[in-house]
């Protein structure tokens, strides 16, 4: 199923993504420049291999898990979960 979504997608509209940003605890400053930002989210599916890339003028991030596994991950935005 995972393969459905592989491929290259383009944001084209983030409404309500700052209301969204602040509930989370996103700073000013980093909210500001991600609102201006419009990234590119690579998908690649190697079996039950993900890799998630993300792709801006902004910052660039990359995530690496297998479906079932619980991961560890870096936010954009620095946090850790």
């Amino acid at each position: 199923m995972a393969e459905a979504f592989a491929g290259v997608w383009n944001l084209v509209d983030s409404s309500n993504f700052d209301d969204y940003m602040k509930a989370v605890g996103v700073g000013f400053a980093t909210r500001q420049m991600a609102n201006l930002t419009k990234p590119t989210t690579i998908i690649e599916v190697d079996g039950n291999k993900i890799t998630l890339k993300t792709q801006s003028t902004f910052k660039s991030t990359e995530i690496k898990f297998t479906i079932g596994e619980e991961f560890e991950e870096t936010t954009a935005d620095e946090k850790h979960s």
